[in-house]
Formats: C-alpha cells, structure tokens, sequence
C-alpha cells in the first residue's frame, strides 16, 4: 500500500529557478507526485506554516571516515572505531538537512550497506573508496623524517604506476564505489608536497581516467594550482576539487572540458581560525594560508569563465560543526540563489542524478523545510535545527 505525504502552506524553491513558487507537495512513496495545485489529503500532512521547501542539500565533498586531521592517526585507528564516529558525523550532517553526501575519500562496502539497510540515520551516501596517491602525494600521510605507515588506507592508499593503479580502479568499482578519487597536487594536511606542483604522470592520470569512463563513472581530484587542474582535465577528470589557484585560462580551459569545480570554502575558513587551537602543524597552517583568500577569487574566475560550480566543505577532525558555514560562505560569493543551485541541482547533475537536488514531479523526496524565505533572509540555511525540517524520501526526520 502506498505511503503518502502532504507538504502544505508552502513556497517552493525548486533547485533551479530565480523565484520562489507556490506548493503544496504531494509525495507518494518517497517520490514527489505533484507540486502545485490544490492540496491532497495523504497518511500524513506537515504545515509548513509559511515557510519554504527546497531541495535536500548536497555535499559533494564530504568525508565520512575523516575524523581527524592528522592523516597518520586516522590512517592508525581501527577500521570499527572509524567506522563508529563516522556514522556519527553522517547523522549529524543529515540532521543539517545534507540528504546526500559524496564521500571523495574514504568509504566502502560495508558502510554503503549499514547505510542501505537502515542501520543507522545518514544522508545517501555516495564513496569513492580511498583516494589515490603517489609516493610523497597529497595522500602520503608520513613525515619526511618518518618512515611509520598507517597502513590502514581508510582514507587514502598510496599507489604507484599504471599497472597498479588500473587494478585499483577495477578493485573500487568491484566493490561499489561511485567514483574515483586521485590527488593530483599537494595538499594543506600533508607534509612533504608542495601546494603547486603537479602529482602523479600523464600516464597515470589517463589510465585511472579511462578506467572510470569505461565503467560509466568519472574522476574527481584534488588540485590546486593551475598547472595542476590541467594537468588533471587534460588527461580525463571531470570534477576539480578545491582549485584555489584557479586563473582566467584555466577557468576556461575548465568550461571547454566540461569538468566541474567544487570549491570547499568551509575547510579554509576553519583551518584559519582553529588550526593553532586544535594543534594543526605550523606548515600546514602555512599553506592553508597560501589558498585561504584565493578559494572565493577562484569561484569568481569559474563563473565568468562557464564553469559548473558545485558545493563541498572537506571538513576533517572536530571542524565538522563547520558545514553549515559552507553555505554562509558560498552566499557571500554568488548571493542565496545560484549558492543554492550549487548545493542541489548542479551537484545532483555532477553526481549523474537528476532525480535529487529538485524539487519537481518525479524526482525523490529528499526535502529540507525552512521556517521562513531564504532568498530574503539566507541567514536561514545556516541558522540551528530549530529552524529547519528535513525529509528524507518522503519520510520526516
């Protein structure tokens, strides 16, 4: 028997237009049936009481198993504590109203399953497995007078040439992994690459690349510099994360490619303010400094280049309460409107699913509800739960 919601006394931002429109919802298992229109009775009927619906947020650069920011202690922890405190920090990321994380480092099967049978409260959850580095990447997490390993690989896995890295392709996909994940420049949480440089041969890049289209599914990588982004879109990625050192060329190369940028304005931002005070190292702090102004110039170079820009935050460690300032931040770039299109209908385009991140017939239920206009007032998409409902697959949390 079908279960249904109604969603009354409502104005609708629909993840891609200018303007609000009027509702009432009508869902009918887990899928939005009707918008508009004269309200429908239904198992349950939720007053909005004037507020607004939108799309359920998405973070396109989130990371489950990132529970800390010193890479070689997360990479030390057993797998069921990371697994613990990761189901923790998918909770309170839904509770946000994030009904869809992709996870561009770290994940696997057993978590994806918990998630899918219901095991605990989580948004969708989209993982790449591990990300890919090369000796002495962004994802090396020893010092360079170390030669301890974690070992572990929950969040990155060193691997070195062609060979070897089309096997770990395959392995990720065999597994269930959405995507693929390389690093391809230096990183702030490393310690022994710099920011700019280039990571990881044009072979190795093409070969990981190549892998992931056969297979329908796509790179993401993480780089910088512009030297690095294209190095990486030249060779096959198709989505840029961070990309702080964006220029005007390399925006434009971007649009011709088609890739997609997901700048994390939030990591930045954290790292700037807390990083002495939860004991990041003083080189890493450096180089936060060296991209911290650079990520919202960047936006503006995609921008006015053509880009696709979505929305991701990277927050590692105890910098998870940041998530919301994501969204502060990004406003403060585009203003409420095209921030929002980044954090649901672009990134659902990104993600290859049209059926999330919009709120029209057809597509799923995945709804956040806040009490008053966010256009207007866009203090809304940060303020604390009190001020918001969300609606995972027809189903209120």
């Amino acid at each position: 028997m079908s279960k249904t919601l109604s969603i009354v006394n409502a104005a609708v931002f629909d993840g891609i237009s200018d303007e609000l429109t009027d509702g009432p919802l009508y869902i009918v298992d887990g899928r939005i049936e009707s918008v508009g229109g004269t309200p429908r009775p239904a198992d349950r009927v939720l007053d909005a009481r004037g507020g607004t619906v939108l799309p359920g947020l998405i973070d396109a650069h989130f990371h489950a198993y990132g529970i800390d920011l010193d890479m070689l202690a997360l990479e030390s922890r057993p797998l069921s504590y990371v697994a613990l405190a990761a189901a923790r920090r998918l909770s309170a990321a839904l509770t946000r109203g994030f009904t869809t994380v992709r996870d561009p480092a770290g994940g696997d099967a057993g978590l994806a399953r918990a998630i899918a049978e219901g095991l605990l409260p989580s948004p969708r959850y989209l993982w790449t497995g591990a990300a890919l580095s090369q000796t002495g990447g962004h994802g090396d997490p020893r010092a360079a007078d170390s030669d301890v390993c974690g070992c572990a690989t929950h969040a990155t896995e060193v691997v070195d040439g062609v060979d070897p890295l089309r096997q770990a392709v395959r392995d990720r996909f065999r597994r269930g992994a959405h995507a693929i994940k390389i690093m391809a420049s230096g990183g702030v949480v490393s310690l022994t690459d710099p920011i700019r440089i280039p990571q990881y041969s044009p072979e190795e890049v093409r070969t990981v690349c190549d892998e992931a289209t056969r297979r329908g599914s796509y790179v993401a990588a993480h780089a910088y510099s512009p030297e690095a982004i294209r190095h990486a879109i030249d060779n096959g990625v198709r989505s840029v994360e961070h990309g702080n050192l964006l220029d005007a060329d390399t925006a434009k190369a971007m649009a011709d490619a088609g890739a997609y940028l997901v700048p994390t304005l939030a990591a930045y931002d954290a790292m700037d303010r807390r990083g002495a005070d939860i004991g990041m190292p003083a080189v890493s702090r450096q180089k936060n400094r060296e991209v911290l102004d650079a990520g919202r110039t960047a936006v503006e170079l995609a921008r006015a280049a053509g880009v696709r820009v979505g929305f991701g935050t990277d927050l590692m460690g105890v910098l998870e309460d940041e998530q919301l300032n994501g969204l502060r931040l990004q406003v403060e770039v585009d203003g409420p409107v095209t921030a929002l299109r980044s954090a649901t209908s672009v990134n659902a385009d990104l993600l290859g699913r049209p059926d999330l991140g919009r709120v029209r017939a057809g597509c799923v239920a995945d709804l956040l509800i806040l009490d008053g206009d966010p256009l207007r007032e866009p203090s809304l998409l940060w303020a604390g739960p009190e001020r918001r409902t969300v609606v995972q697959a027809g189903v209120v949390r």
